[in-house]
């Protein structure tokens, strides 16, 4: 069932757990970048971003294919939040 739009920190748990589940450590911060720390690679955003649109019912489209959207827990969930409350 999709998130609504005003669960946060329900959110940023669930975005935090689906990238646990394909990282070798668990140990980032919520704000750190986890391209930069070679966490993941690029290919990884298209994962985040079906992952994204099938857990919280939304559409990402091409305007927010923007790096800067996915690269860390916060930026994703704030990408969500920000398509919810749309």
């Amino acid at each position: 069932m999709p998130e609504r739009a005003g669960d946060i920190p329900r959110s940023k748990e669930k975005i935090r757990g689906f990238i646990l589940e394909r990282v070798s450590t668990d140990v980032f911060g919520n704000d750190e970048d986890i391209f930069e720390a070679g966490l993941v690679s690029s290919m990884f955003v298209m994962e985040l971003v079906l992952f994204v649109e099938q857990q919280f019912g939304i559409v990402v489209g091409g305007e927010d294919l923007d790096m800067n959207y996915f690269r860390s827990v916060d930026a994703v969930t704030s990408l969500v939040h920000r398509k919810l409350a749309a």
